[in-house]
């Protein structure tokens, strides 16, 4: 990982904070003054970003330059490199000046170490996440599709290049929605400005409001510092908000207001403050349906529907499977390092007939899932997962709704597995159910996992065991892991991120659950 920079002229501060990071596992790199800072990043400038900071902690008052003025310069260099600016002075202007420059934090002296370690940790995990989220953008291709309805998809792209009209995507889940608000944003005039997304379902309706709009110190019980919410950071570049249908009520009305007049307000704020993202919205739900029974603002589906773009469901351009399974493959197969697989032709034909209720989405997850376990080169309509030898094209559709997107079920028990194959790779299989009762949707019985975990629970009571808690909390854990890894092709950072937990929890838990 790349060091922590640390820039401040006082000793004992450089001292306790390097200390308390290498403790935490966390490399450092300590300057006194900021042209310090600047002839490092100059030196690096040949040397190719790997090279530079992963975080940049700086003094606001030294001798030899300004934080501030070092914040402004190390910004032109590296727009996206998190900065925590520390002061003694803990006056209004400096905190406001740190935030004006693109500040990750701002951080008042004397401050209490371990709040301090934690900030930093999250600096850096939030640097991770943009770190994957550049890659992923930039490894990227352009979308693929031949089928009419894409090329329709498409041809809307072109026209909205030069606009920024808000637009509002629609489409079953995992049919693409963000990747096409991505290549709107790619393609227009804001290119150079950020993309920050954001699932209004995903995030708890008490924490939403702070997430789009921010909010100012001591707003709330935990609120130490200001926060910048997405709209500000979305500043100049482009907002997409996923899942817009399921926006609570009373925040559907902020959302309006900024639509509106341009302005918003921080939880806990008096100032207006100006917004200029271009918004772009999302949903797999029937909005005029949910303005029906009042759930959704009719003015804020007025506001939001100003260009709407329909992304067509996979079994609806049944024509693109071939060329994207294709792909697929080769993009699993350089994820990990493997030889790229081939589909046979009589494989290819039968993948194509399944209903994908999970969409392209379902598709990669299938590719993946077959570079894993199909036990030859050339992959054959055998070789097919249990939920696609099992469905036919008049029943697949009807298996999800549209909402529901599943992975790929493993199968239990495997005819022929290759020697080489790995023991970490086949635990997990001796431990999930038969084929048989494997079904395609999220439940594996009538009644439901949480009925079965029951009947498991007091099956483990009834035998005397006193550890259930423990037994039952670890296959809960490692199934969720598991499953977020393969979601994510492994990437540790992006399945923590997924699961809600730090990428620290995701890596102890693996090494406690035996999952490495």
């Amino acid at each position: 990982m790349k060091p922590i920079w640390i820039v401040d002229d006082d000793q004992s501060i450089r001292f306790v904070l390097e200390k308390a990071l290498l403790r935490e596992d966390l490399p450092t790199r300590s300057f006194t003054n900021p042209r310090e800072v600047l002839a490092a990043l100059a030196e690096l400038s040949g040397a190719g970003d790997d090279e530079g900071p992963q975080i940049l902690v700086s003094d606001i008052r030294m001798p030899g330059g300004s934080g501030l003025e070092l914040l402004e310069k190390v910004k032109q260099k590296l727009p996206g490199l998190p900065v925590i600016i520390m002061t003694a002075y803990s006056d209004l202007d400096s905190a406001v000046s740190a935030f004006q420059g693109g500040a990750f934090e701002y951080l008042p002296k004397p401050f209490d170490l371990p709040k301090a370690v934690e900030l930093i940790r999250r600096a850096v995990e939030e640097s991770q996440r943009e770190e994957v989220a550049e890659e992923r953008m930039a490894a990227a291709p352009e979308m693929l599709g031949q089928a009419p309805a894409m090329q329709d998809v498409f041809r809307a792209i072109g026209r909205l290049s030069q606009s920024n009209v808000t637009v509002m995507i629609t489409g079953e889940s995992g049919s693409g929605k963000e990747l096409v608000a991505k290549a709107l944003h790619k393609h227009s005039s804001r290119a150079n400005g950020p993309f920050i997304a954001i699932n209004t379902a995903a995030i708890p309706k008490d924490l939403l409001e702070s997430e789009l709009f921010g909010h100012e110190r001591g707003a709330f019980t935990g609120a130490q510092t200001m926060r910048r919410g997405r709209f500000e950071q979305a500043e100049g570049g482009t907002l997409f908000l996923d899942e817009i249908g399921d926006m609570p009520f009373d925040l559907q009305t902020r959302l309006l207001r900024v639509l509106s007049d341009g302005h918003f307000y921080r939880v806990g704020g008096h100032n207006a403050i100006k917004a200029n993202p271009r918004v772009i919205a999302a949903t797999h739900q029937d909005l005029e349906q949910r303005v029906k029974e009042g759930v959704f603002r009719e003015d804020l589906y007025h506001r939001l529907n100003v260009i709407r773009l329909r992304l067509p469901a996979l079994r609806e351009r049944r024509e693109d499977v071939f060329a994207l399974t294709r792909h697929f493959l080769q993009q699993s197969a350089k994820q990990l390092g493997v030889e790229p697989k081939r589909i046979s032709d009589a494989a290819l034909q039968q993948l194509s007939k399944f209903g994908f209720p999970g969409n392209v989405r379902q598709l990669e997850n299938i590719c993946h899932w077959l570079t894993v376990m199909a036990p030859a080169q050339v992959i054959e309509s055998k070789d097919l997962p249990p939920e696609v030898l099992g469905a036919t094209p008049e029943t697949a559709k009807s298996v999800l709704p549209p909402e529901a997107v599943a992975l790929p079920a493993v199968p239990a028990r495997v005819a022929s597995v290759d020697q080489h194959t790995p023991d970490a790779l086949l635990e997990p299989l001796k431990a999930a159910p038969a084929p048989e009762q494997i079904s395609v949707g999220h439940v594996a019985s009538p009644h439901g996992w949480e009925a079965d975990l029951e009947v498991e629970a007091q099956a483990l009571l009834a035998t005397g065991c006193t550890d259930v808690w423990d037994v039952l909390s670890r296959r809960f854990e490692s199934k969720l892991i598991q499953a977020a890894l393969l979601n994510t092709r492994g990437r540790r950072i992006e399945a923590a991120q997924k699961l809600g937990i730090g990428r620290n929890t995701i890596t102890r838990k693996i090494q406690e659950l035996n999952l490495e």
